[in-house]
């Protein structure tokens, strides 16, 4: 069983969707390094998606460093990758971004906003193990 859903936003590919939840579930400790991903087949099984766009998704998280393909074994989830030129540039001007407008539609404080930031980061290091 796959231990991620996705949740594809306005105008998101399900492919899109797919890749991010799955870096998510690595970033969290949900999978953890050395740990076995699901095949093709059990990806497409387990989130309703076509065996074709689960190749595509698995083909670009081993391109991007995230899983090790092991012939005989299976996919592997890797140590995550250290963050490529431009990806914290583009992180901050569009995860964040999307973040700041969501916050401000419900009416969260900077403060909260800073406040919830800081409780998932600090979870996210429970779960891997880290106590920074």
């Amino acid at each position: 069983m796959t231990p991620f859903d996705y949740k594809p936003q306005s105008g998101q590919s399900i492919f899109d969707a797919v890749v991010f939840a799955a870096k998510r579930a690595f970033i969290s400790g949900d999978y953890l390094p050395g740990q076995e991903f699901p095949s093709v087949r059990a990806l497409a099984a387990d989130l309703k998606i076509h065996p074709n766009t689960a190749h595509k998704i698995i083909q670009r998280l081993i391109h991007e460093g995230w899983l090790e393909a092991r012939p005989g074994i299976g996919t592997i989830v890797c140590e995550p990758p250290q963050a490529r030129p431009g990806e914290k540039a583009q992180l901050l001007g569009h995860e964040v971004e999307a973040l700041v407008v969501g916050a401000r539609r419900v009416g969260l404080t900077q403060a909260e906003l800073l406040s919830a930031i800081i409780e998932r980061w600090n979870q996210i290091d429970k779960a891997r193990g880290n106590t920074k």
